[in-house]
Parts: structure tokens; sequence; C-alpha cells
């Protein structure tokens, strides 16, 4: 029986050389194009057919197949090409029914889907026969993600919004005017641990004792320059403030004649006895905290020195809070990238 197999397997030498095919084996990306390049070198070589069978660890059928593609089409035969895989059992049709279902839930009466309640529903109310995971990498392919809705208020004033930009533009067109951003920011001893990247099955743990350690930094960002400026303190208040307004004048180098301090209505910032100096205080819209950009630089401050961070005590977390803000006062290109103007206009 092998004799008359080893009669069949004969490859065409006359399409390509031994050495040849050594290169090519060598060459290619893909390790099935290299295992078949090798195995039809080893029969061109003369090694009996029954050995290469057990060296590749191959049956008689494939290494046939391989010849024959071989003797057909010589090293291109060889190639392993892209395979169409099976065909998705989400069509286009249920995609595009799948796609308005999951941004628009309160049309079947949902207010808001899990992966596991969206599979339910596709099989109970729609009668289609899917697995849960094909509902799950449909999910991710086309492109959602589970993600945790953000707070938003439902009393802002559009018109002042509208009109605010509008001033903005204004401000931002006059060679004249520097624009500050101001806020305040706390941090606490062991913030809550952010989301990561873990291995499946794994239960990555960070330490958070519950200390009640706290800080609170008033600071102000230029965006045109990228110039930063925080102050440190243990709570806000007025006189807080004041004694920020009085060290970010003495200290800042203003490079144009007007300065704009733009912040938001708390109460501190709206006292009648505060010395401006040479700031002009303009004030936010009411609940528009996403038209203040120093609040990115708040959220990379604390992704790149406060995650993970536990202080054991106070001067622990005012030394790390000291490096912090010297870092955010010495990346002035970074800041300009970070606290741009152009995405609330």
């Amino acid at each position: 029986m092998m004799a008359v197999a080893a009669r069949r397997i004969q490859p065409n030498a006359e399409n390509c050389t031994e050495a040849e095919l050594n290169v090519a084996a060598k060459c290619t990306s893909k390790h099935q194009s290299a295992v078949r390049m090798l195995a039809i070198r080893a029969l061109i070589i003369g090694t009996d057919p029954a050995a290469v069978l057990a060296i590749f660890d191959i049956t008689q059928r494939t290494l046939f197949n391989w010849v024959r593609r071989f003797n057909q089409r010589g090293i291109d035969g060889l190639i392993e090409g892209k395979r169409a895989g099976r065909p998705r059992k989400i069509t286009s049709e249920l995609s595009d029914r799948c796609r308005y279902l999951i941004q628009e839930p309160q049309t079947v009466g949902v207010f808001h889907w899990t992966a596991k309640k969206f599979h339910g529903y596709l099989r109970e109310e729609l009668g289609q026969e899917l697995g849960y995971r094909t509902v799950v990498r449909w999910l991710h392919d086309a492109g959602f993600r589970l993600k945790v809705p953000q707070p938003w208020p439902d009393r802002q004033d559009e018109a002042q919004r509208a009109e605010y930009v509008c001033r903005l533009q204004k401000w931002l067109s006059d060679d004249n005017i520097d624009l500050w951003f101001s806020d305040e920011m706390g941090v606490d001893g062991d913030p809550r641990p952010r989301r990561r990247w873990a291995q499946k099955g794994s239960n990555p743990r960070v330490t958070k004792n519950g200390d009640h350690l706290r800080m609170n930094v008033m600071g102000m960002v230029c965006p045109r320059q990228g110039e930063f400026y925080g102050y440190e303190f243990t709570h806000s208040d007025t006189e807080c403030f004041q004694i920020f307004l009085d060290e970010a004048n003495r200290e800042i180098e203003f490079k144009r004649p007007r300065n704009l301090l733009i912040m938001d209505n708390a109460c501190w910032h709206k006292s009648k006895s505060l010395k401006w100096g040479r700031f002009e205080p303009v004030y936010l819209p009411a609940y528009s905290p996403d038209l203040n950009p120093i609040e990115r630089l708040w959220l990379i401050i604390k992704a790149e020195w406060f995650t993970d961070f536990v202080a054991k005590n106070m001067e622990q977390l005012i030394e790390r809070l000291d490096q912090a803000l010297n870092w955010a006062m010495n990346r002035q290109t970074e800041n300009q990238r970070t606290c741009t103007i152009k995405k609330e206009l």
C-alpha cells in the first residue's frame, strides 16, 4: 500500500529547486506555508514518503494535496492565503436593527442594556438562535463598549452657554488678552482605585485604608502659553482664594495687558472683598464644568500622580502633591494640547 502511495507522491522538481524551497521556507511569515515547503523539499531530495508523514505529523491525503498544489502552481501553491471563515450569524439587516436597539432602548421599553439582557431579548423576542459570545463579539465589532454614564446636570442655561462661547471667540482673536482658567481640585490620601487591564480570572488589589487625608489645590492655566500655576490649601474659602490671587499676581510674568480669569460660580470667587490685582474676573455659565479646560489637566494630574498612591500621613500627601504641581508647571507644551479651547467651540 505504501509503495503505491510513494509512486503517487512525486513533486515535479522542475517547478522549483531544493535550494529555492529552502530559502522560501525561511522567508515566509506563515508557519504553515514553511511546513509545506519543507515537506516538498524533503520529497525532492529523496526522503521516503512514510518518513515525511511521520516527521511533519500529517496524513497521506494532506501530503497528496500539497504535492498536487505544488505541481500545479509551484511555490505559490504552497503559500497559505486568507481564510474566509464561517459566515456571520448576525446578518447586515439584523446588525442594523441591533445597532438601533442598543442606541434607542426605550423603543422596546428598556432603559439600559447589558450584554446578557440584550442576548435574552434577541432570543426570546426576536427568535434569533444566537450564542451569548456571538452577541458580545458583535457588540465589540460594532464599536460598543460598556461605559458608566457621566452624571450631567439638567439646569444648564443654553442661551447663557451660547452667549459665553461667542464672547470666548472674541477674546481668543484679541492679541491683547490672555485667558486664564481657574478651578479647585481635591486630592485624597488614598483615592479610589482606577480601572485597568488585568489577566482574565485574576483579582488585582490595591491598598485603600479609608484614612481621611485630603488636600485642596487652587490652580489656573493659560492654554495659549500652557503656563500653569497652583497653590495648596487644606480647604477652600475667600481667605484662601485671596492668598492664591496675591501669590499669582506676584509670581506670574504676564505677557499681555489684559488677563481674564475665568472660573465657576463658587461663593469664594464672588466675594466683594476680593482684590484681583491684574486679573479681570469672568464667570462661567452655571453648571458648565465642561467649558473649563483646566478640568482636563486635573484628570491627568490625578491619573499620573495619584493612581494607587496611598499616603500614611499628611506629610506624605503634601510631598506627593508638591511633585505633581511642579510636574504640571514644567509641561507647558503638553498643557497647550491638554487645555486647548477648540473643544469648547
